[in-house]
């Protein structure tokens, strides 16, 4: 199983249909795909930093906004499957279908060490690929991607965000992480071919 995580910036690209596209075509049985938050997520920054509420609020309402991504992105590909829980990925995925995640599980009564801005919808994909002992991380990025730069560098430059960057040091699967115009590589990679940026 792979986990593609699609940047919340991508999702308001005019390349996301071909992103989408491909990941249909060629994910089905696969592929995961989870949203960033994009516009959504940023009314949440803007609402918190005028009315001051706290970050357990300001988290499950971008969890909110990541599910409101993953509702545009169906409604533009319906040959993606929603999917809430992660026995309804495995189903998806034994149809031989691509799941595109509906991240509703990950709200919270209680603040914990995932109830902040520093872990991005970029830490919920690892923790997701990770929960489901995936074979590969796919990180698609608008932001130019140096290929001589480790995630740790990329953590520091904000590309990926910095839990990620130190949880990456240990994960059991390789991270690569795109831009938004490598389709090619995208598709090769699910065709067989070498992977792309990876992790240190």
């Amino acid at each position: 199983m792979w986990i593609v995580k699609l940047g919340g910036s991508v999702c308001t690209d005019p390349l996301l249909p071909q992103w989408l596209a491909l990941l249909a075509e060629l994910g089905g049985g696969r592929v995961t795909v989870v949203p960033g938050g994009g516009r959504f997520a940023d009314e949440v920054r803007r609402a918190q930093a005028q009315w001051q509420f706290d970050d357990l609020a300001a988290h499950n309402m971008a969890v909110l906004a990541m599910a409101q991504t993953a509702y545009q992105l169906q409604a533009l590909n319906p040959a993606l499957l929603l999917a809430t829980r992660r026995a309804d990925i495995h189903r998806v995925l034994h149809a031989g279908r691509t799941a595109l995640w509906l991240p509703l599980e990950l709200q919270r009564h209680e603040a914990d060490d995932r109830t902040h801005w520093e872990a991005t919808s970029d830490t919920i994909a690892f923790d997701l690929a990770q929960g489901l002992n995936a074979e590969r991380l796919v990180m698609i990025k608008s932001c130019e991607i140096d290929p001589q730069h480790t995630l740790d560098d990329l953590g520091q430059a904000g590309v990926i965000d910095q839990p990620l960057a130190a949880l990456a040091r240990n994960a059991a699967f390789p991270i690569e992480v795109l831009h938004k115009a490598d389709l090619a590589q995208m598709r090769a990679m699910l065709l067989g071919g070498v992977g792309g940026y990876l992790r240190a």
